[in-house]
């Protein structure tokens, strides 16, 4: 497992790991948008993800898109283990039990990730992790509520091993 999870690097140390892309794609946006190659496409070489963002007419702001795209994506799919306590991002996220994240939020997807590595280390016990990150098991369990994939992907391996499944 890695020492640092991906999700938690900067932009310019993870654009370092990536492949960029441009291309263009069609769309609402006129002229502009068929001649000029803003869509960009990222590979995570390390791990082979894949995260494109062509919403926009600006190229530089759909590089920030696709690095969102980017952590989360390396949040949902890269484990770690956790380390000794919780994280400094996530203790001064979490005060009093309550966790308070924005899910487009740029700290979300290392939050996710901690919190999936954390849930992972404690076999899919939510209650367990939670104690360990200093949150109620609700927080936690509403923090993977808005990354459906996230809370979907614990539910599977929790109904594997004959636990019930979490409420999305």
């Amino acid at each position: 497992m890695l020492p640092v999870h991906p999700a938690t690097l900067d932009a310019d140390r993870l654009l370092d790991e990536c492949d960029q892309r441009f291309t263009r794609r069609s769309g609402p946006g006129g002229q502009h948008r068929n001649k000029v190659e803003t869509a960009v496409i990222l590979t995570h070489r390390p791990t082979g993800l894949l995260a494109e963002a062509n919403e926009e007419r600006s190229q530089g702001k759909n590089r920030e898109q696709a690095l969102f795209r980017l952590r989360l994506l390396l949040a949902l799919e890269v484990r770690r283990d956790p380390a000794e306590s919780p994280s400094i991002l996530w203790r001064t996220r979490c005060r009093g039990g309550k966790l308070s994240v924005n899910p487009t939020h740029h700290d979300y997807p290392a939050l996710l990730a901690e919190a999936l590595d954390t849930i992972n280390a404690h076999r899919d016990d939510a209650k367990a992790a939670a104690e360990f990150l200093g949150c109620s098991t609700t927080q936690l369990i509403n923090l993977l509520r808005d990354e459906p994939r996230a809370l979907a992907s614990i539910n599977a391996r929790r109904v594997g091993q004959g636990l019930h499944a979490y409420r999305a």
